[in-house]
């Protein structure tokens, strides 16, 4: 369905000051990737970033795989209506999944609303807020398939050092529980040519670490009939000069293949680190959830990705409680965890979604067995990553250095990064060493483990190495842009190729 109403074609008159915006994400990796596209698009319409509470435009991008994503949003909403009062011609704009799915719903629950957009058409974002404006009245456009693939619209990126790349939007499976397919349609895949000009924009712009995106990433390249091409992708990103680390995420299971781990394994800058969905241990729910593979299948790829790429950390997502759950079932899946030794795990309790097959199954389980199950399941997770950490005491891991920083960081003074498992390592600089910028790599000892991070607190100055790098460069380069001074060696300040956007950290004041 579209609803649309022709957009003014006079352009807006300039402004003393110009507009401000937030966007405010919730979800999965692919409403991040969105909300760099709405920020980008919004950027480039002349709104700039808001340093406090308030902004001229506020935009959610939201979520609807969960039960309670309705009631987070109406009351986000609900928060914003006497603000939004008392600041008059500020405008407020609802994206992604829950507005492609309750579409005139939001406007009638909170009136207060100016645009609805959908999961296809982020583009829409500027021409729909211009027509508010304009037009003094809510805007309404969903669409029904893709008009503009996001990744072709203008970005503000989150970091410099690592980015986003989105190989493939939508779903062809049939997951009872998910209503994504639903909401983002079939799947859509880029060519690998684009793709991989992206990936070098990036690594133009300074950026040492891409992710690559999808709904399911390993079952890319099925809309143009090579059932090797995700593989092929891989390594072509090995041959991208600059590019120090590559991710993706997440692949299914079922599409998991052979030359996948290959790739993997002989590709240096694919990462060891692999997130590979279980959502259930039981082969019954397995079936009950239409996940083509069984839990031996499963487990089957867990073992030659660790015989092909020793080490490595392996995460995964997992569903408690879903209809009809026995506890032989629920056993099941601690009996698949306990073998898989998952770094991490994101659990969640089975969350009943209107339009979802699993939403009309016998055997709703009530809410106090669910919890009870899922308390037993994060207990078992927790030692089992708190163990798997522990193994890694008295290793040297290099560590990207990223600008966000641990809770205790104020009192330890230790900064943060990713080490090549994706794992999160707090670490401290020798006294009389040099301190890292976000991007660059340091080396450090770990000298203690915990179930969700590990620390290197290095005592002296051969415990820590340093090692600078383009992304530190870029790092130094946006913070010179955020206080108007150019960089130096730079004409302007500003880098080229596709933008990666400003630092998470505040500006520093002149």
């Amino acid at each position: 369905m579209s609803l649309t109403i022709p957009s003014p074609t006079a352009a807006p008159a300039p402004l003393a000051h110009p507009r401000t915006y937030q966007v405010r994400t919730f979800g999965c990796q692919m409403n991040v990737h969105d909300s760099e596209r709405m920020a980008g698009l919004l950027e480039e319409a002349g709104y700039v970033p808001a340093e406090g509470d308030v902004a001229d435009v506020v935009v959610f991008n939201t979520c609807a795989v969960r039960e309670n994503a309705d009631n987070k949003l109406y009351g986000n909403l609900g928060q914003l209506r006497p603000v939004k009062a008392a600041n008059p011609g500020m405008l407020i704009a609802v994206g992604g999944c829950l507005a492609q799915k309750d579409r005139e719903t939001i406007v009638k629950k909170a009136p207060w609303v100016d645009a609805v957009f959908g999961t296809h058409n982020v583009g829409a974002l500027p021409a729909l807020l211009n027509r508010a404006r304009h037009n003094n009245e809510a805007q309404l456009e969903i669409l029904e398939s893709l008009d503009v693939f996001p990744s072709t619209l203008p970005t503000k990126r989150d970091s410099v050092y690592s980015g986003w790349v989105s190989i493939s939007v939508g779903c062809n499976n049939t997951c009872t529980f998910c209503i994504v397919p639903s909401l983002r349609g079939k799947e859509k895949d880029r060519r690998p040519g684009e793709i991989l000009a992206e990936v070098q924009a990036l690594v133009d712009d300074g950026a040492v670490e891409v992710t690559l995106l999808g709904q399911n990433v390993n079952s890319y390249g099925v809309e143009f009939g090579d059932r090797l091409a995700f593989s092929k992708l891989l390594r072509a990103c090995g041959e991208i000069d600059g590019l120090e680390r590559v991710r993706f995420t997440s692949p299914h299971p079922a599409a998991f293949t052979d030359d996948v781990i290959d790739a993997m394994a002989e590709t240096p800058n694919v990462m060891p680190q692999l997130h590979m969905p279980l959502q259930s241990g039981s082969d019954k729910v397995l079936k009950d959830m239409r996940r083509s593979y069984r839990s031996s299948k499963f487990l089957g790829i867990l073992d030659k990705v660790r015989e092909r790429i020793p080490g490595a950390a392996i995460t995964t997502d997992i569903i408690v409680g879903f209809p009809g759950e026995t506890e032989e079932d629920f056993q099941a899946t601690l009996d698949v965890v306990e073998k898989s030794r998952f770094a991490s795990a994101f659990t969640f309790q089975y969350s009943k979604r209107p339009g979802t097959p699993a939403a009309d199954l016998p055997e709703q389980l009530p809410k106090e067995v669910v919890q009870e199950r899922y308390e037993r399941l994060t207990a078992l997770q927790d030692r089992i990553a708190a163990e798997e950490n522990a193994r890694q005491l008295g290793q040297k891991v290099e560590v990207l250095v990223t600008s966000q920083a641990g809770r205790k960081a104020e009192e330890t003074h230790r900064l943060s990064g990713r080490s090549k498992d994706q794992r999160l390592v707090h670490f401290s600089v020798p006294e009389g060493a040099e301190a890292p910028r976000p991007g660059d790599f340091v080396t450090v000892t770990i000298t203690e483990a915990a179930a969700f991070h590990l620390v290197a607190d290095s005592l002296t100055p051969a415990d820590y190495h340093l090692r600078r790098s383009r992304a530190g460069d870029a790092w130094d380069r946006a913070q010179a842009d955020s206080c108007g001074v150019p960089a130096p060696g730079s004409a302007s300040g500003s880098s080229s190729g596709v933008s990666l956007g400003m630092p998470t950290l505040p500006p520093r004041r002149a």
